[in-house]
């Protein structure tokens, strides 16, 4: 990889012409107050533009504003020119060749810098053997050093460095080992002291073989590996099941955390494991335990199928950034949306004119930046004739589809929330509520996209003593779909199975193939509209606790219908563990008989009276009720109990209702509490608002709708700032005082377009007076006839592990996108997947 340094002048100014170094001296010189050295703490972005995909490998590079250290590419370096007045850029341009060969064919030897020039990543899908790097830069002074050896802000979710990141165990080097005749299997592993057979972690000291506890990964145990430790005190451990040619998970219990063992070949190697030999298992499984899984990852990917990519708008892939495919798969159906396309696209000119000074940190932003990269067809192009002809001469002709990068968009999307902000795995479930959660609390001009998917529904609970009722409605963005097991069709086969796998396993032969349930989709309908006992109601009629029946309906039907399939639950042993089922998908799906009736004659309702609020005595349970700010809320305990598979607003309220004393104590309360019907609802704090948590205003976020209170209004306005500022700064921030003021403060520009900011107002208002019922939320509501346009599809026995893929039928045809693969669907898995997204059928 060459590096060569140029000078340049600022748009407007002479482009590439070379000049004399006293020329550019005399030009820079007004300007020089303005250019800055990065310092410590500084985002330096020289990857990618703030406002499309363009990359230094782009044709016409990259411009980095050498004040605020973001980069623009050739079309939008000018927009910020106009709005900063900043004038001095450093381009920066990555040239792609095509090595010398010798005579024999062979690639010349080239000397390389020892210094990385452009910290960017390199071309995967360009074979390195053929291609050679050169850097360009040009405006090289001591700032732009800086620059050009700054770390990228993504350098951190990059899960290649994200794993060198762990530390060196400071035991691996004098690591004692027994030689007490150990070898260990490559299959069939089991724990020494219980019959778990997942989670299993090898003690490198002594070779045993134990189970794991919950807080050291994803999966299930009784801690047998950690009392082992705690009883001998031997340090470190291997996660079976993770061990490659390239490493494996390692442990250390001395230290309390992930580390690196750079002896781990020869550690594993005393007790017959060769690494080289081995490949990673999902929870350690042996190769024909995993079979059916992976004919479940052959079917939904469309493996042996040879599938014809896509290119032009709205066939752009998204690279993986290491378990990002949650997030590529909800965005490919989002962006198939039209009022999304609108909304973002559509207002592509106004929302880039309008966005902050740091638009990297704009939701509106980098949701259009999203929307036209995928749309565009501008990174979507097919190889040129020439380009193939080279390939089948050399008869390597594999299509190129590189793909967007979604790093920009995922930093933000997913800042200050655990889960996202990880490298792990996510529910894409959960990812899409997140997703509506950002759409409404960042809410621009007169249009709201994510009210395509909003609907209400009416719970009925009747007291099973008195016999009244009461209706109240709630909004809520999916409908949550059951599997009915018990009405599988294929019970006798199923059976055969089960007898036929635990013999297999119990003489340690091959698995056979995988039986799925087959289940009607009637019934998983029939299972959602049925009654649900509740036994711990609050019956006003009796002013005490009663059981009673609910019932749920559709008090709107939404424009669009995202339903999930609750595939996923937990064994007797509290492992998460997938039901894999098969579910006729309907194409068209009528709910029309879900609509919800109200009132009906001869019922009559309980009184509108609230329980007491009871306060008890006992020291100890003073203190688990002393209520703690929800944003004081131990993320950390959230997280662990979320990486078991409950719902993350289950584990919120867990965490919050035992005072944060840790995710133990947090578990046994979601043991006590997981049958109640709002087990899994968000966390509801009386004084906090509404919704504690981040992703609660997803379900009744009512006060999106109204006018922000005046006497917050008024606090902002004594401050100095203008009322149609402070209506716009409460509307994107849920009325929040302390976090309107940040708005107010990161929006300078509102100030200068306070027309704009009054249009937006009354566009709202107007959009909420016109679509929604008086003082409720906004919806949508239609006949109940839907059309299936795309699905996303899971594989893995977890939410929190695995792979997702989203297909989309576009042009009368189904397109599989396969993170930055986009191919014509051939067989579609319609009755795979885990989230369906229907459009209303016009009445």
């Amino acid at each position: 990889m060459q590096r060569r340094g140029a000078l340049f002048s600022m748009p407007g100014g002479s482009g590439s012409r070379k000049m004399a170094a006293g020329d550019i001296g005399e030009l820079l010189v007004p300007h020089m107050p303005t250019i800055r050295v990065p310092r410590s703490g500084d985002r330096v972005y020289k990857n990618e533009c703030a406002f499309s995909y363009d990359s230094p490998n782009s044709e016409g590079g990259l411009y980095v504003c050498m004040n605020t250290f973001l980069a623009f590419g050739r079309e939008h370096v000018e927009r910020h020119f106009r709005k900063t007045g900043q004038s001095v850029y450093m381009h920066l341009k990555r040239h792609v060749r095509e090595k010398v060969r010798g005579a024999s064919g062979g690639a010349l030897p080239k000397r390389r810098n020892s210094k990385i020039f452009l910290d960017l990543d390199t071309d995967d899908d360009l074979n390195s053997d053929d291609y050679e790097y050169e850097d360009e830069a040009k405006l090289v002074t001591i700032a732009c050093d800086a620059v050009l050896s700054s770390k990228s802000p993504y350098r951190k979710q990059d899960p290649d460095t994200w794993e060198n990141e762990l530390p060196v165990s400071k035991y691996a080097n004098n690591l004692t080992q027994l030689d007490n005749g150990v070898r260990i299997p490559p299959s069939g592993w089991k724990c020494a002291r219980c019959d778990l057979r997942e989670n299993l972690w090898l003690n490198l000291t002594d070779g045993s073989v134990l189970c794991g506890k919950w807080f050291f990964d994803s999966s299930g145990g009784n801690g047998h590996a950690l009392e082992h430790y705690r009883d001998m005190g031997y340090p470190l451990a291997v996660k079976l099941g993770t061990i490659t040619p390239d490493g494996a998970d390692v442990y250390s219990f001395q230290e309390e955390e992930p580390v690196l063992d750079p002896h781990l070949a020869k550690h594993l190697a005393h007790f017959g494991i060769d690494m080289l030999h081995m490949h990673g298992t999902e929870n350690g499984l042996r190769d024909n335990d995993i079979k059916p899984r992976v004919s479940e990852w052959e079917v939904i990917q469309e493996s042996g199928t040879k599938l014809k990519p896509m290119y032009g708008p709205g066939y752009t892939g998204l690279k993986n950034l290491g378990n990002s495919c949650y997030l590529s798969s909800v965005m490919q159906a989002i962006f198939s949306i039209p009022e999304f396309q609108r909304a973002y696209v559509g207002n592509l000119p106004r929302i880039f004119d309008y966005s902050p000074l740091d638009p990297t940190q704009d939701f509106n932003t980098q949701m259009t930046k999203l929307g036209h990269g995928l749309l565009s067809g501008q990174y979507s192009k097919p190889p040129v004739k020439s380009e193939l002809i080279e390939q089948v001469m050399k008869e390597e002709h594999k299509p190129q589809q590189n793909g967007i990068s979604p790093r920009m968009f995922k930093a933000f999307v997913s800042k200050s929330h655990p889960e996202f902000s990880s490298n792990r795995q996510q529910d894409a479930q959960e990812f899409f509520l997140h997703l509506v959660n950002l759409v409404e609390r960042n809410r621009i001009g007169s249009e709201n996209p994510s009210d395509v998917f909003r609907f209400l529904v009416e719970e009925r609970i009747q007291c099973c003593q008195t016999r009244k009722v009461r209706y109240t409605e709630r909004v809520d963005y999916l409908m949550q779909l059951p599997v009915a097991m018990e009405a599988a069709t294929n019970k006798d086969e199923l059976i055969a199975y089960e007898l036929t796998r635990r013999e297999a396993e119990a003489n340690r032969r091959p698995l056979p193939e995988l039986v799925r349930a087959k289940i009607p989709f009637s019934a998983c309908l029939q299972a959602f509209s049925e009654p649900e006992n509740v036994d711990d109601f609050w019956s006003s009629a009796l002013q005490a606790k009663s059981a009673g029946v609910k019932t749920s309906r559709f008090a709107s039907f939404p424009e669009y219908l995202v339903v999930q399939i609750k595939k996923f639950t937990f064994g007797l042993d509290w492992v998460p563990k997938k039901f894999d089922v098969s579910i006729d998908m309907p194409d068209l799906l009528d709910i029309s008989h879900l609509r919800a009736r109200g009132l009906q004659p001869g019922e009559e309702e309980l009184p509108d009276i609230s329980p007491p609020i009871v306060i008890p005595d006992d020291s100890k349970d003073r203190l688990m009720n002393q209520l703690i700010d929800p944003s004081d809320i131990d993320e950390s305990s959230v997280m662990q109990l979320a990486e078991m598979g409950f719902p993350l607003e289950a584990c919120r309220k867990a965490v919050y209702f035992t005072g944060n004393m840790g995710a133990e104590v947090a578990f046994n309360w979601i043991i006590v509490h997981m049958e109640e019907p709002d087990f899994a609802e968000p966390l509801t704090i009386p004084g906090y608002g509404g919704a504690a948590s981040a992703g609660a205003s997803v379900f009744g976020a009512t006060g999106l709708d109204n006018q922000p209170p005046e006497e917050i209004v008024a606090i902002i306005t004594s401050m100095g700032f203008q009322r149609n500022q402070a209506v716009q700064a409460l509307r994107a921030t849920n009325n929040n005082l302390e976090r309107a003021l940040d708005w107010i403060f990161s929006h300078p520009e509102f100030e200068e377009d306070s027309d704009f900011v009054i249009e937006m107002e009354n566009n709202a208002n107007a959009n909420i007076i016109s679509e929604a019922k008086p003082e409720g939320p906004r919806v949508k509501d239609g006949s109940g006839m839907y059309e299936l346009f795309a699905f996303i599809s899971h594989m893995g026995t977890s939410t929190m592990s695995g792979h997702y893929v989203c297909h989309i039928k576009k042009e009368g045809r189904w397109v599989i996108y396969n993170d930055h693969k986009v191919c014509a669907s051939e067989r579609p898995p319609k009755d795979l997947g885990y989230l369906y997204f229907y459009r209303r059928i016009p009445s």
